[in-house]
């Protein structure tokens, strides 16, 4: 997928999938490059910690509330 067909902005919570020993988790984006995220993990066992997922990572973008 690309930023195009996910509709990427700073803020939008996503669903990352499970890699490695990671389950499935949520991630709120700060910022969107051509191939990755940066942003904070909320929750799973990275909860609260930087990441920056590759856009294949990510299933999809969570409706804001």
């Amino acid at each position: 997928m690309t930023e195009r067909d996910l509709s990427l902005t700073s803020g939008c919570i996503v669903v990352i999938a499970a890699f490695d020993d990671v389950p499935e988790h949520t991630f709120r984006v700060e910022e969107v490059f051509e191939d990755c995220v940066t942003g904070i993990a909320l929750t799973g066992p990275l909860a609260g910690e930087y990441g920056e997922p590759d856009l294949s990572l990510i299933l999809q973008v969570l409706p804001s509330t």
